[in-house]
């Protein structure tokens, strides 16, 4: 989820990500000064004015990204504020991952030539009637928006300008965007950045940053061509009541907004940009201030530690169940050649004729298998692209475009999975099975999608989907997504069913009574447990990237965390899949997607212990919004974790009823 986080240029690798790159095999990314940069993301070289060249620019533009908030999921754009605005200037297009992720990058009226220092410039004067509707709308809006601790995001040179503070431990955080303002209660409290100033104390009033100290680092170029490269782009943002407006002299009286303001109220928005040289830091690390400040990495060791110790484990179980156990059983069953013996039958063997008797609601089942198949697939390449650099946050949206591409694209192995394994299951609906594959899971997403945009337009925030993007999502889904659907469920039909090692009796077993633990609800419940406990340290994470607005990149991790998350689903799938086959119990198969797929409840409930006890979000609209997405979230988990734990257990079954002999 990382592509909606700040522009960026491509950072250097970390060194936490080579373990990613040597399980990949992959040679190590570009170091310092290498002369390898992903398409479409060169750098930039600028020089002073006298100097300039087509291959060397002087003038530095800074675009303005859309403003959101921790407490509230409703972003909103740069235009919807009263703030100067560009008077003219190119806006950058966005990708599908952008538009999907609310992100509105417009031209601003900041302009810089390099270095050349600018002091308490201004920009523009906002003039506020307190007697006139649309000034007071205006007005009521930023205090709100204040109050609400909404922050800017600003891009210099494809990388986000940041405000950088000391925070607990002598630590330095560098945050990508700054408030607006901020708001002092009627009680005296200084709520959010107003902490930051002692002379913010009048009570129940908003003070608002209308000046910000740009200071833009740069590096000169050494060899080959000619100029410097921005490596970084710091400012702190200040509050300043001009005495004279038109000449601003930005002095130290804060710029104050009384909550019972009337009248007229005047805001100088001014700012002051100043350049130095930095040695140290390259183009091509210079992302690397940002992710150093971001939460250390002691806790991703100690989260794949605890995941590997619990995937030994369950291997070690299956390992003793496979070698021992089974091969026990097996050796016993394969030397019973006397009827008596075989009367005398325990165990797994017990349900040979019946281990494929096709389940109950094996259409819901293969369709399942289908939409699963198709975002573990996704799941996979995209986290193997994001690895290797190609979706850092540095490209913006480009891991959601990622996903939703191939996603469009794996319709093929979705109709082929959902066919192969209903026709296995004796279903001869095939034109059904088809169409629920193409329509049912995309379906109930989209819906809820859309459900959640109707919220949005409602709300005029910038996460708001345009018309034209809806309608191109739905063309993708109908002109390619379906008929590749079609053309891999017509394969799927056209092949033979799969051969099974048994055959299936006509008249099906009684399966005795079962003790506490074998029933399927406890046995799903707990199959649950431990593939959670192996994600639920990266969740937190990943949800604080969605919903708190920090970077995401430590895609190596991830990685990690998938393969992890795969072995273990299948292990505990296929350890109770063991169990219940001895109890006699032979409905493997929509017990085995339930008990791997349960994980996307104890997800559910993390996402809500999460909304309440981390963020911070009010408001009726931020809360469903909140709710709804995370429902989505949670069907795409439930499908994806459900089918790995089918697979395991159908292979798992499959081979031990091939190497035992059955009449």
């Amino acid at each position: 989820m990382s592509a909606r986080r700040s522009a960026a240029s491509p950072p250097r690798w970390p060194r936490r990500w080579l373990l990613c790159l040597l399980l990949l095999g992959a040679a190590p990314g570009p170091r310092r000064g290498a002369a390898f940069y992903l398409p479409g993301l060169a750098p930039v070289n600028f020089c002073e004015e006298d100097k300039k060249s087509d291959e060397c620019k002087s003038d530095i533009e800074l675009f303005v990204n859309r403003l959101d908030s921790v407490e509230s999921v409703l972003p909103y754009e740069y235009t919807a504020f009263d703030f100067c605005q560009a008077s003219e200037g190119k806006r950058p297009s966005e990708n599908l991952g952008q538009v999907l992720f609310g992100e509105r990058i417009e031209p601003s009226p900041y302009k810089f030539t390099f270095n050349k220092k600018e002091t308490c410039k201004l920009v523009c004067t906002k003039t506020y009637h307190t007697e006139k509707a649309e000034d007071r709308q205006k007005l009521e809006f930023l205090k709100k928006s204040m109050l609400l601790n909404y922050q800017h995001h600003w891009i210099v040179d494809n990388m986000p300008v940041t405000w950088c503070y000391d925070v607990e431990d002598g630590q330095k955080y560098c945050n990508p965007g700054f408030p607006i303002g901020c708001y002092i209660t009627d009680k005296g409290r200084a709520k959010d950045a107003c902490v930051i100033n002692s002379d913010f104390h009048e009570r129940d009033t908003f003070y608002i940053f209308n000046h910000v100290d740009i200071k833009i680092h740069y590096h000169v170029v050494e060899t080959g061509s000619m100029g410097a490269r921005l490596v970084a782009a710091k400012l702190e943002p200040r509050s300043f009541k001009h005495t004279n407006v038109d000449k601003p002299d930005c002095i130290k009286t804060p710029m104050d907004i009384s909550n019972k303001a009337s009248g007229e109220i005047k805001i100088a928005y001014t700012y002051s940009v100043s350049f130095k040289e930095d040695k140290e830091i390259r183009w091509a690390s210079r992302w690397d201030y940002i992710l150093e400040s971001m939460p250390h990495t002691h806790i991703q060791w100690f989260s794949i530690m605890n995941s590997l110790v619990i995937v030994l484990f369950l291997s070690g179980m299956v390992a003793m169940i496979m070698l021992r156990t089974l091969h026990k059983d097996i050796a016993r069953y394969n030397q019973m050649d006397s009827t008596e013996d075989a009367q005398e039958e325990f165990g797994w063997k017990l349900v040979h004729g019946d281990i494929f008797r096709p389940p109950r609601k094996g259409m819901l089942l293969s369709v399942f298998l289908g939409s699963g198949t198709q975002i573990l697939i996704m799941t996979f390449v995209t986290l193997f692209f994001a690895c290797l650099g190609f979706l850092s946050p540095a490209n913006r949206g480009a891991l959601m475009t990622c996903a939703v591409v191939l996603w469009v694209l794996l319709g093929t192995p979705a109709g082929y999975v959902a066919a192969r394994f209903y026709k296995s299951f004796g279903g001869e609906k095939w034109k059904t099975n088809v169409l629920l594959t193409s329509f049912l899971c995309p379906g109930i997403v989209f819906a809820d999608f859309f459900i959640m945009n109707l919220i949005l337009w409602g709300e005029g925030s910038s996460a708001a989907i345009p018309f034209g993007t809806l309608v191109a999502i739905l063309a993708l889904w109908f002109c390619i997504s379906v008929p590749l659907t079609f053309i891999g469920a017509y394969f799927g039909f056209k092949k033979n069913a799969i051969e099974h090692p048994v055959r299936t009796n006509q008249i099906p077993r009684q399966i005795p009574d079962q003790s506490f633990y074998t029933k399927p609800l406890p046995g799903i419940i707990m199959g649950g447990i431990l593939p959670f406990g192996c994600i639920f340290i990266q969740l937190f994470f990943i949800l604080n990237s969605i919903w708190s607005h920090q970077m995401y990149y430590m895609f190596g991790f991830l990685f990690l965390v998938f393969i992890i998350l795969v072995i273990t689903c299948s292990e505990a799938t296929i350890l109770l899949c063991y169990f219940h086959l001895c109890a006699e119990d032979y409905h493997w198969q929509w017990r085995s997607f339930l008990t791997s797929g349960f994980t996307a409840v104890y997800f559910l409930i993390y996402a809500i212990h999460y909304f309440f006890s981390k963020l911070q979000i009010t408001g009726t609209a931020s809360t469903i919004l909140y709710f709804g997405y995370t429902m989505i979230m949670v069907l795409i988990f439930f499908l994806f974790t459900g089918t790995i734990g089918f697979f395991a257990c159908f292979w798992f079954v499959t081979k031990i009823y091939s190497v035992v002999k059955v009449d």
